[in-house]
């Protein structure tokens, strides 16, 4: 069969099985008089017939394929009109300010909020348009109460201490509290978007924890990861001088470190005490200066995480056994894990130099 041409109103059209009937020949006419037949070019109202018998299918189902590949180009479904949305602009711009001011703010809050405006709204499409808006819901994190945001600045200003090869010889210690089902406190969560959960606004700062819980003193350096122990009872500059002279040493004798290494820890009180600090000359230590509250420059603190995490699973039921867990997961640590943390020395300090103190992603 072919699509025969139309040359004039009074033309009929034929095919290879014959001419179309006299009624056939009305019809399309009368459809070329009203605009009808004019489909598609010079499709004609006999060929869509044809081709609704030959598929089965209804003719106003192929008129209205034709006219729509006619007006927009295509045949597959177009967008259909939705409801009106539930907020409009003007209520989805508040929507997004309150959640960016407020980012702990609650989506019960949002709705309350909303209804004594006159805009009843579901928590769900609350919580759409905030994801549209590029806001998710996600746990604060933790970070420490950074007091002196002057001096940890300006001792990550650019003075190249992070380039020298003296940093692959240092040793970071560093302490951590531990505790039973650590990973089941609940978070609090905020509104905010992806890679800012280091903003302040967005962390909370931690506080000590109480009994089921024990505290570990740890170091490491570039080639491995040192000796990990439990401290028992209250920590002072006696028992911590003691800790260091059998821990400390010893790890350095371990891994053949030698004498020639500096040696990095908090700058809690009891480790600057005068007699403390005289200790460490009279054992010829080099102690690296370290600003307070500054966790996210000790890479200690990430082994302290990987630690947690790998704890965890194991589901400790008692203290004993949580020390014990906690020592073999520690000897566990990949060297590869310790000399990347090591290379990250220059970037920390550039993130925190440019936060100016602030805390940052690590």
């Amino acid at each position: 069969m072919y699509t025969p041409v139309l040359k004039g109103p009074r033309v009929c059209n034929t095919t290879k099985q014959g001419t179309p009937s006299s009624k056939q020949h009305h019809e399309d006419q009368g459809a070329l008089q009203t605009g009808q037949g004019q489909n598609c070019g010079e499709v004609q109202i006999w060929v869509i017939k044809q081709i609704s018998e030959t598929f089965n299918i209804p003719r106003s189902t192929i008129k209205s394929i034709i006219k729509k590949w006619k007006v927009y180009g295509t045949t597959t479904n177009l967008p259909r009109e939705s409801h009106a949305p539930k907020l409009k602009d003007q209520a989805r711009r508040a929507l997004i300010r309150e959640a960016t001011k407020t980012p702990k703010i609650s989506l019960k809050e949002m709705q309350s909020s909303k209804a004594e405006i006159g805009v009843s709204v579901h928590r769900t499409t609350l919580s759409r348009t905030l994801h549209r808006a590029g806001l998710y819901g996600g746990g604060q994190k933790e970070s420490h109460n950074l007091k002196k945001k002057i001096s940890k600045h300006v001792w990550c200003s650019p003075k190249g201490m992070w380039e020298t090869p003296q940093t692959y010889g240092r040793r970071h210690s560093g302490q951590m509290r531990i505790k039973l089902g650590f990973l089941a406190i609940k978070e609090n969560a905020v509104w905010r978007k992806p890679n800012t959960s280091h903003h302040p606004e967005n962390t909370i700062p931690t506080v000590k924890h109480g009994d089921g819980s024990i505290m570990l003193w740890g170091c490491f350096s570039v080639t491995a990861t040192g000796k990990l122990v439990r401290i028992e009872g209250m920590m002072d500059c006696t028992k911590y001088r003691e800790m260091i002279e059998g821990n400390l040493l010893q790890s350095s004798r371990d891994l053949r470190l030698g004498w020639r290494f500096t040696f990095q820890q908090d700058n809690d009180p009891k480790h600057t005490t005068k007699a403390t600090l005289k200790w460490f000359k009279g054992k010829h230590l080099n102690v690296l200066e370290w600003p307070s509250q500054s966790p996210d420059l000790n890479p200690i603190e990430n082994l302290w995480y990987d630690l947690k995490i790998a704890v965890h699973p194991r589901n400790p039921s008692n203290l004993k056994e949580l020390e014990q867990v906690c020592l073999e997961e520690w000897a566990k640590i990949p060297v590869a894990r310790c000399a990347k943390l090591i290379e990250t020395y220059r970037k920390r300090s550039a993130a925190v130099n440019a936060a100016k103190g602030e805390c940052t992603k690590y």
